[in-house]
């Protein structure tokens, strides 16, 4: 009984800790674009990445890239770069700036910021056409971006 009091005391501990981990959307430290700690203080999980990346719900990313190991997600897009190598041209610390908000790194890219809270024109909220209330958030959470750069991680050419 004791051990057991005990590993759920050393497991809620964890996993405050965790939280404690993640760093906000306006706490992000971008250097040349770059982002080099982990949003979330967690590995990402490049199957869940996977999942975001193709999901138009989600990530949508194919909305504007297309991946060859996606094909199964019909309607890829093409204002983006396709994804394949994504591995080979960036950095984990790169990826992560370019998913978070790729306007610190590319000034003129129409990609949008998936981990930004503050410093639009005018946001909305969702597709109601009216403005954002006080629970604007980002596109994804931080745990999501390292899932995704965990997936972009993974596509060498």
């Amino acid at each position: 009984m004791r051990i057991s009091i005990l590993t759920t005391i050393a497991v809620a501990a964890s996993a405050t800790a965790l939280v404690a981990a993640e760093i906000a959307p306006t706490a992000v430290s971008y250097e040349d674009g770059t982002v080099a700690q982990s949003l979330s203080g967690v590995a990402g999980d490049a199957a869940s990445g996977r999942e975001i990346v193709g999901n138009k719900s989600l990530g949508n990313c194919v909305a504007c890239h297309q991946v060859s190991d996606l094909a199964d997600v019909p309607f890829q897009g093409e204002i983006g770069p396709p994804l394949d190598g994504a591995a080979d041209r960036w950095s984990e610390a790169e990826l992560r700036g370019i998913v978070a908000n790729a306007k610190i790194m590319f000034e003129d890219t129409m990609m949008p910021a998936f981990y930004k809270t503050e410093g639009f024109i005018r946001p909305g909220n969702a597709y109601t056409g009216k403005a954002a209330d006080d629970t604007f958030g980002p596109l994804l959470s931080a745990q999501q971006i390292e899932d995704v750069v965990a997936y972009l991680s993974t596509l060498k050419e």
